[in-house]
């Protein structure tokens, strides 16, 4: 088993939730601060801070797109990739893995 600081993990999971935010949103998108909302009502505690930061590498990542449609407010949406991962059938470091069902 990796050694792996609980901040990482946290980030991972954190990362994992908000791809799984977008993949149930009609359209597959949703603002930074709706997916802010659906982090703390799973118990994912985050700063919207941490949201925009994790929305950014997730974007890096080819997982999400991003737009700024009003000045401070990401919008993402899930790319097609993304959705894999959000499903455990890709694999991303830097992305926990979804448990089995």
């Amino acid at each position: 088993m990796m050694n792996t600081s609980f901040a990482v993990r946290l980030r991972e999971d954190r990362r994992l939730v908000l791809l799984r935010l977008l993949q149930e949103q009609r359209g597959y998108m949703a603002n930074s601060s709706v997916l802010h909302a659906g982090l703390q009502f799973m118990g994912v505690a985050s700063t919207r801070d941490d949201v925009r930061t994790d929305l950014a590498w997730l974007q890096e990542q080819d997982l999400a797109a991003l737009s700024e449609v009003v000045p401070g407010v990401l919008v993402a949406t899930l790319t097609a990739r993304g959705g894999d991962v959000a499903t455990g059938q890709a694999v991303i470091p830097g992305v926990s893995r979804p448990s089995p069902k």
